[in-house]
């Protein structure tokens, strides 16, 4: 593990542990947790979580996860996906291989194995296959908006060795608080020592243009909610995204919340515990609901 993963993880997993303190599964959820999707035992498991009050085939949401390439799981996200699933879904919640102990693209062939997995046990577990929609955040973020250009960009699904599901697209995702186009410094800065973990070589011009989703979509990417915040250090990367969903004809809708007397800070929405996470996440799933 590298200096930079080590501390990231420290000091994420620190803030994450005070952030979800005390929570509890809620008494109308139905859980399943650590199901294995892959051959890896560690990295390769994900949870499912349905509302008890649903019978039959649900729409799904499988969520793909942020922390910079370098950290995060399922664990982390829990509460957060079942507050997705109280809103009338199964969600599918997942835990990806990690640089640096994996290079890119692993984490994007997981997130296919993930997708691959929920048509596989479809029947087992409820999930109407006709309606899979995915949520994802910074990092996750990026991952899932490279994965719909693989399912919609023929030229760029020839960079990658895996293959989605046979016609697969998303229905409609929703991307909060990502990256979408990662600008190379010359700089020893955080980013540049992430994707030097990230990529096999470091983090070279042709991998850079390799992980940026505005280069790679067509007119074909999935509609798509583009959610950033005051406080998100990333929050200038939405604006421009959406532009360019929009001048493609994208059905895309970009949503700012809070304001200099509400900072709310980088993926908010996970903290359950906010009134604007909540109306976020009822927001964003009244979104997906459009394309049922």
């Amino acid at each position: 593990m590298s200096i930079t993963s080590f501390l990231v993880r420290w000091s994420f997993s620190r803030n994450d542990k005070k952030r979800d303190a005390g929570l509890t599964t809620p008494d109308t959820i139905k859980r399943f947790d650590d199901i294995q999707y892959g051959p890896n035992r560690k990295w390769q498991v994900l949870d499912v979580y349905r509302p008890k009050s649903a019978d039959g085939a649900l729409p799904v949401i499988v969520n793909v996860h942020g922390g910079g390439c370098v950290y995060g799981d399922k664990n982390l996200y829990q509460y957060y996906c079942m507050g997705l699933a109280e809103h009338g879904f199964a969600v599918v919640n997942f835990t990806y291989r990690l640089a640096p102990e994996y290079k890119f693209p692993a984490a994007l062939e997981d997130t296919n194995l993930v997708f691959q997995w929920v048509f596989e046990n479809a029947q087992k577990y409820g999930f109407d296959t006709t309606n899979i929609f995915a949520v994802g955040d910074s990092a996750g973020a990026n991952y899932l908006g490279l994965y719909c250009c693989i399912c919609t960009n023929p030229s760029y699904a020839e960079s990658f060795s895996f293959t989605p599901p046979k016609g697969f697209v998303p229905k409609a995702v929703v991307l909060n608080c990502g990256i979408y186009h990662q600008a190379k410094s010359n700089k020893k800065d955080l980013s540049t020592l992430l994707m030097a973990n990230l990529m096999p070589k470091k983090g070279t011009d042709e991998e850079y243009h390799l992980i940026w989703v505005d280069e790679h979509v067509t007119e074909a990417f999935p509609p798509a909610y583009i959610m950033t915040c005051e406080g998100d250090f990333l929050a200038e990367q939405a604006p421009p995204f959406y532009e360019t969903l929009k001048a493609l004809g994208v059905n895309a809708k970009y949503h700012y919340y809070g304001d200099a007397d509400h900072v709310l800070g980088h993926v908010f929405q996970c903290n359950i515990r906010l009134p604007e996470a909540k109306k976020c996440t009822l927001e964003e799933c009244e979104f997906l609901r459009r394309f049922i």
